[in-house]
């Protein structure tokens, strides 16, 4: 059997910024922070400089982060589960804290980190209710609170099993972004947090995750590195568009070739997502024209895909792993894992994803071209 690791950004591993000690981390070892809201969390306080974080943190070495023409950037402190971002002037304005290595928060008497998301939502209105302060859903629909300036997230659950082996769960945990008064409003909206993750062209939830029944699903066929349902490798954008009975993109993400020295160098097209379709289209570039590489199957409303007997779309992620590693080994055939923990077949470039479904995940799928390099 062929196993592969595929490449991709390292930040991407698993969620922004984690690091991998985590894996042998006992609870009890993580550390144990209080917010301040608005003001700081544990140790660290909104505006202190780089190089304050860093003694704050007890000199703990940074990831590499990345800065940006205009000054911005962030800084991933991996051993800690925790990233930092900071304004101009290198100041820090907001505080990223990683679901499955950062410090446990606690806002009051409410746990905010590595929780299942419904119970802490519960618990942070019933504080809200009793400090008289509001609540509204951010991008992802988890709570956002201006008042406290936290703005909650999730990433998938991973535990280490008896045989020392690493699983990722069928469930979600949160994370929680934490910034200062002057991005509180609107977290996801200013500058600096953007540079760290741009969700503005991200499907927003309304806080509810409906997942389409199978048998409502188009069962679409694939033709391993040529074509997915209606879709074949190195159609146009407008091809793409065609194919999925003229439905226009929901949204498009993309990229300037070299970001972090502005927006003098042109924007590349990477991404289309179609909502009804339930699918997205990945763009790679061929003499100078963006052309189809890779086709997302959404978990919760995609169409689907059966291999070898196997339901890849909608179904709980475990099952369709544990068949896929099943299959792989008895066929002899390659096996590739990507960087988002994914796993799939090698010889035919494709990925079995997760979608997150409130508390939980459903089975996704990505299917790729032959040349095809998977970025997470």
């Amino acid at each position: 059997m062929t196993i592969k690791i595929s490449a991709g950004r390292s930040g991407d591993r698993f969620e922004h910024g984690v690091g991998m000690s985590w894996w042998d981390r006992k609870p009890e070892e993580r550390a144990q922070w209080v917010l301040d809201p608005l003001v700081g969390v544990g140790p660290l306080r909104f505006g202190m400089d780089s190089d304050e974080v860093k003694a704050a943190l007890g000199g703990v070495d940074n990831g590499g982060g990345q800065v940006s023409a205009d000054g911005e950037f962030w800084v991933p402190y991996g051993d800690l589960g925790v990233t930092g971002i900071y304004k101009q002037g290198m100041l820090l304005v907001a505080v990223a804290i990683n679901a499955l290595d950062g410090p446990l928060v606690r806002l009051g008497d409410v746990e905010l980190i590595g929780r299942v998301p419904s119970e802490v939502r519960s618990d942070i209105h019933e504080l809200a209710c009793r400090e008289g302060v509001s609540v509204r859903l951010n991008w992802s629909g988890d709570p956002e609170i201006a008042a406290w300036g936290v703005s909650m997230g999730t990433a998938q659950e991973w535990q280490m099993s008896p045989e020392r082996e690493l699983q990722r769960q069928d469930a979600v945990i949160t994370s929680a972004l934490l910034v200062g008064p002057e991005l509180a409003e609107d977290p996801y909206a200013a500058v600096p947090v953007i540079h760290w993750q741009d969700v503005r062209e991200q499907e927003k939830s309304n806080g509810t995750w409906p997942v389409t029944d199978d048998h409502d699903r188009p069962l679409w066929e694939w033709t391993p590195l040529k074509s997915v349902g209606p879709l074949r490798f190195g159609m146009s954008p407008l091809e793409v568009s065609a194919a999925l009975d003229g439905e226009a993109p929901a949204g498009r993400q993309g990229q300037f070739a070299h970001w972090w020295l502005g927006k003098s160098w042109p924007w590349t097209l990477a991404e289309e997502r179609f909502e009804r379709a339930g699918v997205s289209a990945h763009y790679w570039y061929q003499e100078g024209v963006p052309v189809l590489g890779a086709v997302d199957l959404h978990g919760r409303t995609g169409p689907q895909v059966v291999y070898a007997g196997i339901r890849l779309v909608g179904m709980t992620p475990s099952s369709v792993n544990a068949a896929l590693f099943q299959h792989i080994e008895t066929h002899e055939l390659g096996l590739i894992f990507g960087l988002d923990g994914d796993i799939g077949l090698y010889d035919f470039n494709m990925y079995s994803r997760v979608t997150r479904a409130g508390d939980s995940l459903v089975s996704a799928a990505r299917f790729c071209a032959a040349d095809w390099e998977e970025q997470g």
